[in-house]
């Protein structure tokens, strides 16, 4: 038997998958490799098939092994060849059966039972998907008029396009060359890290606290000559900061103040809209000329409208348009009718109220009950601001050991890795009294991304699980189960 299994020193069920999970993660086991019976180690480590079993459970449920029927386990390989390589590592385990999980908050997406009725929308639209031109102007007169009257500042020109991602990939294509750098917030969105990368630009990574991006890091960034800059002013994903107006006062007057501040282009993703708690900003309040402002609706109306808003500079939005009549032309007129029925009836305006009372009360519950054992999400720190919009990040003593534990007991989060710049961790983290601590990918201090708004009840057993798995200890299980 490969001498891997003979170096297992905790023979737990929480120790096996542990140790087995890091030798996935390092690589000494690749994808498609075998692995032994549960009578075979359970024989090599002198425990019980049972134990073993349970730790194959664990494993299997974290999305990291498969079982075969009688060919055996192996480690699960991802033949998800079409998605990114940081976009894959987030889907690991997604092809799991439903119910493979009690709960599963690895998502990053809204509880579609707080989304609002799409069917009085639906009836009041026209049951013809009628448009008399392949030239007409690509946003529909009643949505521009309310997408103008709520955006945080003048914009030269609006446009819609087919979801936030889409919005920042076509504006990073306008303002990036290959060799640039472009500034991305550590951690940050995994698919803004792939794009810069397919457009063959370099990231330069910048700290964050709870108000966004630091200051004095962006000032250093600003010393490469970033063609860009990508923030997200709400609900940073993942570690739900929003920046306040003083802050984006601030990093404006950093980029204007740098030697080549006026040659950057700042790609703002207000992903989280209606459903962040914090009030809409902008760094276009100051300079709206340098400023490229997405905002989306899908995690307010849903993800499958496919559908956000881009303003910015007439001369830019003109190109990024432009363009796209070679490709997909416009967005559905028929999906722009129903969100602006969605942005004005009255009903569901409430609905979408109630959608953020809702996050709020459970990013207060969940946070509230993690603090009570020694956790605290976001920056770290006790006392620091709720996060806003529906995600928490985690600080945990061992990354893929965290998603093992909580996996056993049947709670799935996504790992912290890919949301890193090369696995650096975020500069005030903590767990329990340790800060500031480096990290591999996946081994060692790091983090997880938890969906805190799909925790619609039982927040204290949430916590207790999430805090066992968070913190280093003795192996701890805890069941969801009443």
């Amino acid at each position: 038997m490969n001498e891997i299994w003979k170096l297992i020193g905790d023979s737990s069920p929480r120790g096996i998958a542990a140790a087995i999970a890091r030798h996935i993660t390092s690589g000494e086991l690749a994808p498609g490799d075998r692995l032994p019976t549960v009578r075979e180690l359970g024989a090599t480590l002198g425990v019980s098939p049972a134990t073993v079993s349970h730790a194959w459970q664990a494993l299997s449920q974290a999305g990291l092994i498969e079982s075969r029927g009688r060919a055996g386990s192996f480690v699960r390989q991802h033949p998800r060849a079409w998605l990114p390589p940081r976009m894959l590592g987030l889907a690991a385990g997604a092809e799991l059966a439903p119910d493979a999980a009690h709960l599963d908050l690895s998502r990053g997406t809204p509880d579609p039972l707080l989304l609002p009725t799409l069917g009085p929308a639906l009836s009041r639209v026209s049951v013809h998907a009628e448009t008399a031109s392949y030239h007409e102007l690509p946003v529909i007169p009643a949505l521009g008029r309310v997408l103008d009257e709520s955006w945080p500042y003048r914009a030269e020109s609006l446009t819609v396009v087919d979801g936030a991602l889409d919005a920042v990939s076509r504006s990073l294509e306008a303002v990036v060359r290959f060799g640039d750098t472009v500034v991305l917030e550590n951690p940050g969105f995994p698919a803004f890290f792939d794009l810069v990368s397919a457009l063959g630009a370099t990231v330069v990574p910048v700290a964050i606290d709870e108000n966004g991006i630091v200051p004095s890091a962006l000032a250093a960034a600003m010393l490469q000559g970033p063609s860009a800059i990508v923030l997200q002013p709400r609900a940073q994903n993942p570690t739900g900061a929003s920046m306040p107006v003083e802050r984006a006062h601030e990093l404006a007057r950093v980029i204007t103040a740098s030697r080549n501040g006026s040659r950057v282009m700042v790609i703002e993703d207000d992903h989280s809209g209606a459903i962040s708690t914090a009030p809409a900003v902008s760094l276009g309040q100051w300079i709206p000329a340098q400023v490229l402002h997405v905002r989306s609706f899908s995690k307010s109306h849903g993800p499958d409208l496919r559908i956000a808003a881009l303003g910015g500079p007439a001369e830019l939005i003109d190109r990024i348009v432009s363009r796209r009549m070679l490709g997909p032309g416009w967005t559905s007129r028929m999906v722009q009718r129903i969100l602006a029925d969605l942005l004005t009836d009255g009903t569901a305006l409430d609905e979408v109220t109630e959608a953020r009372r809702q996050y709020y009360s459970r990013q207060k519950a969940l946070s509230a009950e993690l603090a009570l054992r020694g956790v605290h999400a976001a920056s770290g720190a006790e006392g620091a601001a709720l996060p806003d919009g529906i995600n928490l990040w985690l600080p945990v003593a061992n990354e893929r050991a965290a998603l093992v534990q909580l996996a056993a007991v049947g709670i799935r989060v996504a790992p912290g890795s890919p949301f890193l710049a090369g696995g650096a961790v975020h500069a005030g983290a903590g767990t329990g009294t340790a800060r500031g601590l480096g990290s591999v990918p996946g081994v060692g201090p790091g983090f997880v991304r938890v969906t805190a708004g799909m925790v619609r009840g039982n927040a204290a057993a949430v916590a207790e699980a999430l805090a066992a798995a968070a913190l280093p200890g003795p192996p701890a299980f805890y069941t969801l189960e009443a």
